[in-house]
């Protein structure tokens, strides 16, 4: 594969064999983007999990110190006195049939949905085309629930939500190349933190066999997985 010149030039500033403190790390993903536009700062981290077993699955949220960079559009499934605290606390769009014919129509202009509980009925009807798209709300993602005025100001500040796929691979956003980098790192370490404790104890032997981060546009830059487990204990 040709790469491009700027990709070129930020590659060689990397030792692909080198597993880096967190610190450089951030550092040098911060020094190797090179869009013209602001990247999203990812992690990707490979698991010890075996994701096919229901005891050895990993899925949780973590609201991130400094959020996401992004602010998310909210629809929030409710009714009555929750319909209007879910206005109130900023949802973008709110409603409950009128929201499901609309989506079952094609509509998917927003980037999480919440549901109270007594929604579920409108709600289930929709699961075949939220659930592949990752935008079903969940119990265990805290997207159903009663407590709507807070639910969307901790996603609006940048709550987000992770869960290993079928490689053992849990990939999420952790800020933007303009945050500074004690912002990154506290990200960085939140997250950390919640998915160690997310560890299912199914799990054997070393729980975070590879930590990567990386710029939108820029190459994968190898964390030393022991260091940030240590520190995020």
């Amino acid at each position: 594969m040709k790469r491009g010149k700027a990709y070129t030039e930020a590659i060689a500033k990397i030792d692909r064999h080198k597993l880096y403190e967190p610190t450089d790390a951030i550092k040098l993903v911060k020094e190797t983007a090179a869009a013209k536009f602001d990247e999203t700062v990812e992690a990707h981290v490979k698991l010890g999990v075996d994701p096919r077993h229901a005891d050895q699955q990993v899925r949780g949220t973590v609201s991130l110190p400094h959020g996401t960079g992004r602010t998310l559009k909210v629809l929030v499934f409710a009714k009555g006195e929750k319909l209007k605290e879910a206005e109130q606390a900023g949802a973008d769009y709110v409603g409950a049939e009128d929201l499901a014919e609309k989506i079952q129509g094609g509509w998917f202009d927003f980037d999480v949905a919440v549901a109270t509980p007594d929604m579920m009925s409108v709600v289930g009807r929709l699961g075949k085309i939220l659930g592949p798209r990752g935008l079903m709300p969940n119990p265990k993602a805290g997207t159903v629930t009663f407590d709507i005025e807070r639910t969307i100001k901790e996603l609006k500040a940048g709550r987000i939500e992770f869960r290993v796929d079928k490689t053992s691979i849990v990939h999420v956003p952790i800020g933007r190349v303009s945050f500074d980098e004690q912002k990154l790192q506290d990200n960085l370490n939140a997250f950390a933190e919640a998915l160690i404790k997310a560890k299912p104890a199914a799990a054997k032997g070393q729980y975070m066999r590879s930590v990567n981060i990386c710029s939108t546009m820029g190459p994968g830059i190898k964390v030393n997985p022991l260091i940030l487990m240590a520190t995020n204990k």
